[in-house]
Parts: C-alpha cells; sequence; structure tokens
C-alpha cells in the first residue's frame, strides 16, 4: 500500500482488481477545500487510458511489477518462448501478450518482460529494430501516386511503407511502436 503522495510515473496500481500504470501525475492544492491529485492512468493489458482523480492522502494499492531483461528464442505453437538473461530460465509467452511486436522479433531479439505474480503481462521491444526486407516490389520511375512509398515485406512478415528506391534484400530500421520506415542500414 502507499499513498497518493507517493505516486511517481510508471509506477502500477491495483485498482479494482486491475493493474494500471502512471502516465501521469499532477498534485493541486486549490485556494479552498482539500488538496487533491490528477492523474492519467494506463491499463497494462488492454492499453486503456482513462483519467482518475483522487484525494490527497488516499491509500492506493500498488502492484509489484518486475520488468525483466528476456531473449526470443523460438516459436513453439501459438507460444514464444523467451530466456531469462540472469537465470536462463526459459518461459512460454502466449500470443495475446505479445501481441503486434510479433512483426519484430527475430530469433535472439533483446526484450524487457513485465512480470507480475509469475504471470507475463506484456513485452517492451526496443524504439527501433533493424530488419531485412524480405520482398518489394521495384519502384517504377515517375510512380508518385503513392506519395513515393510502396509496400514491403519484412524478413518477420510484417509489412511496412518504404521510399521508392528501397530494394528487396536491403537492411532497414523500422520504428517498432508504429511500423515507420526510419531509414537504411549500412552494413
Amino acid at each position: 500500500m502507499a499513498t497518493t503522495n507517493d505516486l511517481k510515473n510508471g509506477l502500477v496500481l491495483n485498482i479494482d482488481g486491475q493493474l494500471w500504470t502512471v502516465v501521469e501525475f499532477q498534485h493541486v492544492k486549490p485556494g479552498k477545500g482539500g488538496a487533491f491529485v490528477r492523474t492519467t492512468l494506463k491499463n497494462v493489458l488492454s492499453g486503456k487510458v482513462v483519467d482518475r482523480t483522487f484525494n490527497a492522502g488516499t491509500k492506493v494499492e500498488t502492484a509489484n511489477v518486475d520488468k525483466r531483461a528476456m531473449t526470443y528464442l523460438y516459436k513453439e505453437g501459438s507460444d514464444f518462448v523467451f530466456m531469462d538473461s540472469d537465470t536462463y530460465d526459459q518461459i512460454p509467452v502466449g500470443a495475446n501478450v505479445v501481441g503486434d511486436a510479433a512483426h519484430y522479433l527475430l530469433d535472439n531479439a533483446e526484450v524487457a518482460i513485465a512480470v507480475h505474480d509469475g504471470a507475463p503481462l506484456y513485452i517492451e521491444l526496443p524504439t527501433s529494430v533493424e530488419l531485412v526486407i524480405s520482398h518489394t516490389d521495384p519502384g517504377l520511375q515517375g510512380d508518385r501516386s503513392t506519395g513515393g512509398t510502396k509496400p514491403a515485406t519484412l524478413e518477420t512478415g510484417a509489412e511496412i511503407q518504404v521510399p521508392l528506391f528501397v530494394s528487396t534484400g536491403e537492411k532497414v530500421k523500422v520504428d517498432t511502436r508504429d511500423g515507420r520506415y526510419l531509414g537504411r542500414v549500412n552494413s
């Protein structure tokens, strides 16, 4: 248990049996009336964001969430198998927890996995990854109807938009948050 005075960004709270991360908080002391804390909370599992206000000094239940450095090993059925970098324990993580991160996972990729009571909650990828383009059509000179971009399939199977000059077999840098092309990687 903690009070609203102990809130900080990144703290995970257990509210009504659900886990919420504190995205932003602000202590407010109006001219009259009691002080309060205005927070923006993000649901750990669904990603839903809500604003919530607490009276100052109110007790809130915190959740113990460990972020562990893990290495992606392989996919087995619908599970993704990761290895804890410290203990070398292998843990299977369901496809529903991995979510869109699967588009950017390569063997031996380093990720952070948030774990609560032994259950993986979500995966944090690095903000950008370097992947090889497995297929893209050649860009035609003068084809500007698509704003100078064309679809390309990455080695993981994900599809992104790349500039016309990028070709099959090139290594590119991709933003894992929104799938944007960030540039070519010189080998």
